[in-house]
């Protein structure tokens, strides 16, 4: 079954065909980092109108990529939520459009659900059960997966995730956006022994996260610093390695404890903040220790993409489940709603 995979859930257009019997067939993306960074942040009204530009030609360029026409399509996948709700509309009513005018199954796809099962795209995937850690700029998860659809929450954000977290240290910090990344590339200049910043929730039991009093720490040092006069280029990296240092720890932390409650030997961990070097280090040390193993999508497949759209939307679809007549947006939209397939092919 070849599927068309299409991501448009925020600030990057993605599209991807996947097959059922030869796997990934072509992937292409398009990110908007340049248009929102004189901003600061993403601009939902722009994003959208830059979806609508892009998706189209993007469509086609996978198509060409993968030697095939929109005639050779079994069926389309799109991202229905969580998202930005206009980005959300782009992507829908382009899915189901193409699907009306090809008659075509169509399905709109959970975005975690597609970061959750981004490494199954790899040569080596995880076999279920596992654990996974999602983590990125609006989630932080750990849920342990039986399979497809069954999934059960262990423990989340209460506050900021991660990711979010890393963007607005990044702006105490006077970093340019996206400041995720950026914190990460000045914390390798840093000084670890300089500064020790909490690892919140972690001296109690539980597999929840809270990084809001972890920015509030980071804030007040890089007030401290810079009433001093010593908020310079070392300063910011010194800050920045605490920061990331502490976020990592707390991380490792959670995963061994949600190993340890199931059981498992298997850690899947994908999202944005999953192409974090010091975080697969960290966790690679960890579970070998306790001859475990750490799962990551590729570089390119930590971020939104098409590719993870495609492919849990062709399990889906190849279950026999299909959208009704209507298209799905679903700003907020949690993982828990997910069930099993429970049609068969």
């Amino acid at each position: 079954m070849r599927v068309l995979g299409i991501e448009t859930s925020c600030d990057e257009t993605g599209v991807a065909l996947y097959d059922t019997e030869h796997g990934l067939l072509a992937d292409a993306l398009y990110s908007q980092i340049a248009m929102h960074a004189d901003f600061g942040g993403v601009v939902p009204e722009l994003a959208s109108r830059d979806h609508t530009r892009k998706l189209l030609p993007l469509i086609q360029q996978v198509l060409d990529d993968a030697r095939l026409s929109r005639g050779d399509l079994d069926g389309i996948a799109y991202t229905a939520g969580p998202g930005l709700v206009g980005a959300l509309m782009v992507g829908a009513t382009t899915a189901h459009g193409l699907a009306r005018a090809l008659d075509l199954p169509v399905l709109g796809v959970h975005h975690m659900e597609g970061h959750l099962l981004a490494p199954m795209l790899e040569a080596d995937p995880p076999a279920f059960p596992f654990v996974a850690l999602l983590v990125s700029g609006g989630h932080t998860q750990l849920v342990a997966v039986k399979g497809l659809g069954d999934y059960r929450l262990l423990g989340e954000s209460v506050d900021d995730a991660a990711g979010e977290a890393f963007d607005k240290a990044a702006k105490m910090l006077e970093l340019p956006y996206p400041g995720g990344p950026q914190v990460a590339k000045l914390a390798e200049s840093g000084d670890p022994g300089r500064f020790r910043f909490p690892r919140p929730m972690t001296d109690r039991p539980g597999l929840d996260f809270s990084f809001s009093g972890l920015k509030t720490h980071t804030l007040t040092t890089a007030r401290a610093l810079r009433e001093a006069g010593e908020l310079d280029d070392q300063g910011r990296a010194d800050i920045a390695r605490a920061f990331e240092d502490a976020v990592v720890d707390t991380l490792v932390i959670k995963c061994r404890r949600a190993l340890d409650e199931t059981g498992l030997k298997r850690l899947v961990v994908a999202g944005g903040v999953s192409a974090n070097r010091r975080l697969r280090e960290r966790l690679d040390a960890e579970l070998t220790k306790r001859r475990a193993r750490a799962y990551y999508p590729r570089g390119r497949f930590c971020t939104d993409n098409g590719a993870m759209i495609a492919y849990v939307g062709a399990q889906r679809l190849l279950a026999g489940e299909r959208d009704a007549d209507a298209m799905r947006a679903v700003p907020r939209w949690p993982l828990a709603e997910l069930t099993a397939p429970t049609i068969a092919s």
